[in-house]
């Protein structure tokens, strides 16, 4: 379980599907004969939930191997909110784990007509060190049960590009917390780090060939780098020109050596404020990798609060509470 507390108070998934913060539940999870099946789901809204929010999100253990495009090879344990989505076998994008039962994703990792997919044909792995290997002491499996794409996606210039997928294992729990499985913090509406600001980027995407001169290859390995927030006045008017929305933001190694790449697409930007990382934004699109003057594109997670919160129910975790405040 995410906290070892003892609940002053029960709820039952009757009245968690009757709560005003999760209309959608009826419609997803069929009544549950035992408890201890829906105890994650009370946690997560329930008379503790608040508290499991603030105490725990954004919390890692970081530990590099050894040396996405450029970056470092690392443990899942330094980023344990990154998710591993599969269709059937095949590894096809990033996400981040932003509550126990909600996964955050880009819309164009997935078919848009709902008639050319199934939300059960997709698969979602948490504690992945590599997408070709299976590690049970770490890893924890989960079944989609709901897959919310934005509605105003548009696949022209990637506005809108955010998905949400609810999770669920063969026992109906969500995820639980773990050294190498935990949420990353959302930080508040509207809110944007200074520009300039290094955070960090994570995935199994593609990395550099060093036997083949400009040629890239799946790494299957996690691994992390460290890339610079672009005001928006330098990537429209020195990259992308209009083509980079109010609902995007760039960013990029100064160096341009380090950047996301292909099936890194989905997958968090994150900045840390006072030892927490806090969700800014999702793997999106650029031309290339790590090619010079070709930032990475990444919607801006902070212009979705609200919407996240209509599609969840969680009000509590869209709201950024642990975002350190201005004196």
């Amino acid at each position: 379980m995410w906290l070892l507390i003892t609940l002053l108070m029960t709820c039952s998934l009757h009245e968690v599907a009757e709560s005003k913060y999760w209309p959608w539940m009826k419609n997803v999870i069929e009544p549950v004969k035992e408890s201890k099946q829906h105890d994650v789901q009370c946690l997560a809204e329930g008379s503790n939930g608040k508290e499991y929010r603030e105490m725990t999100c954004g919390e890692r253990t970081p530990k590099k191997s050894f040396k996405i495009i450029g970056g470092s090879r690392a443990s899942i344990e330094s980023q344990p909110w990154l998710a591993a989505i599969f269709n059937g076998d095949l590894f096809i994008c990033g996400g981040t784990l932003i509550a126990p039962c909600w996964v955050l994703s880009a819309a164009h990792c997935f078919p848009f007509d709902k008639r050319a997919r199934r939300d059960s044909q997709y698969s979602v792995y948490l504690g992945k060190d590599a997408t070709n290997q299976t590690d049970l002491r770490k890893e924890q499996k989960f079944e989609v049960a709901k897959l919310v794409l934005h509605r105003d996606f548009e696949g022209s210039n990637f506005n809108n590009d955010i998905a949400l997928l609810q999770i669920l294992d063969s026992n109906g729990q969500c995820a639980q917390k773990t050294p190498s499985v935990r949420t990353a913090c959302l930080p508040p509406a509207q809110q944007m780090m200074p520009y300039g600001s290094f955070c960090y980027i994570a995935g199994y995407g593609y990395e550099r060939n060093d036997e083949i001169f400009g040629n890239f290859r799946y790494s299957r390995y996690m691994k992390e780098a460290q890339v610079q927030i672009l005001s928006p006045s330098k990537c429209e008017g020195g990259y992308y020109g209009k083509r980079v929305t109010e609902n995007q933001f760039c960013a990029a190694s100064p160096n341009w050596t380090e950047d996301a790449c292909q099936g890194d697409s989905g997958g968090p930007l994150l900045c840390e404020m006072n030892g927490r990382m806090f969700l800014f934004g999702v793997i999106s699109w650029g031309e290339g990798c790590a090619a010079e003057s070709k930032p990475g594109v990444y919607t801006k997670v902070t212009n979705y609060n609200n919407w996240i919160a209509k599609q969840t129910g969680l009000l509590t975790f869209t709201k950024g509470n642990m975002y350190p405040l201005k004196d």
